[in-house]
């Protein structure tokens, strides 16, 4: 059994190479909405496009994107996360208000993820004339499409960097080859999904929590039995200098939920990206839980 050491909190300080638009855009997400204590707290709605409009049926309010920006606005979120075409239609009532992540890509959940690709929807332009905070890449690490992956990724980077723009990537391992190495969700995948983004140089990279440890997965990790507290730790530290998010994932119990965050910002990172665990609850209910995962960052102020 593995004994991960304690991880330290990324922070402005530890970027000292980071341009000046990027420090002034992350400085507004960590400082000025939120938390605004140097945590995130991110509200993605980007699964219209990525899974349909299924996800709404259980609160169908939310297929509406002014129930997540009023949320947004009532319970102080760092940002709002859209595609363009939402963005573009729903953004303009709440500019100034609602800080926004435009998604440059993505893809529907029609098309099996063996060769998984997310397609090139909108440009760092875009988010610049949108008035957004940073932008959001979805990256499948393991897919054999990653050559395709990878060059986009690198153009975007460079787009983002002229432009001053942070960079958010969404870490997602995809493909046949991770299936048959323990799958999407374990510890091996996660982790090192989270080392390929800070070497492709991400700012900020948003990773699922880590499972399982899996006998199908290569040395050493087959044999690795590490509590959710070390494995989350495992892969914040594999995240290099990166601001992380861990996501919150499907719609959970109340206690689960909060207990997912407070191991997540003990494990040392700097926020969570919540969705559907969020606005699939009614609107009482959402702001309720939206603000109790808002109080528990509220103790981890870098």
């Amino acid at each position: 059994m593995s004994v991960m050491a304690p991880v330290k909190p990324v922070t402005l300080e530890d970027m000292p190479n980071l341009g000046t638009g990027k420090r002034a855009r992350l400085h507004r997400l960590l400082y000025k909405y939120g938390p605004g204590n140097g945590t995130l707290l991110f509200l993605p709605i980007d699964q219209g496009l990525e899974h349909g409009p299924r996800d709404f049926f259980v609160n169908p309010d939310s297929a509406d994107p002014e129930f997540e920006l009023r949320l947004c606005k009532e319970v102080g979120f760092s940002a709002i996360v859209f595609q363009y075409g939402i963005a573009d239609k729903y953004m303009p009532r709440f500019a100034g208000e609602v800080p926004l992540v435009l998604k440059l890509n993505g893809k529907t959940e029609i098309p099996p993820d063996n060769e998984a690709l997310s397609c090139m929807i909108a440009s760092v332009e875009d988010a610049c004339r949108l008035g957004a905070d940073a932008i959001g890449y979805t990256l499948y690490i393991g897919s054999p499409s990653q050559y395709e992956d990878f060059h986009n990724f690198q153009q975007v980077r460079r787009e983002a960097e002229a432009l001053g723009m942070p960079m958010i990537t969404w870490a997602y391992p995809r493909g046949e080859a991770i299936a048959t190495k323990g799958g999407k969700d374990s510890l091996y995948a996660i982790d090192y999904a989270s080392r390929v983004t800070a070497e492709l140089g991400s700012d900020v990279v948003k990773i699922n929590f880590p499972k399982k440890t899996s006998p199908d997965s290569p040395k050493p990790y087959n044999t690795l039995e590490e509590s959710d507290a070390e494995m989350i730790r495992r892969v914040v530290a594999s995240a290099g200098k990166q601001f992380v998010v861990i996501s919150g994932g499907e719609k959970g119990s109340d206690e689960a939920v909060l207990h997912k965050v407070t191991l997540s910002m003990e494990g040392g990172a700097t926020g969570m990206i919540f969705g559907r665990n969020v606005w699939q609850r009614q609107w009482s209910e959402a702001v309720s839980i939206s603000g109790r995962i808002k109080d528990v960052l509220l103790r981890f102020g870098r």
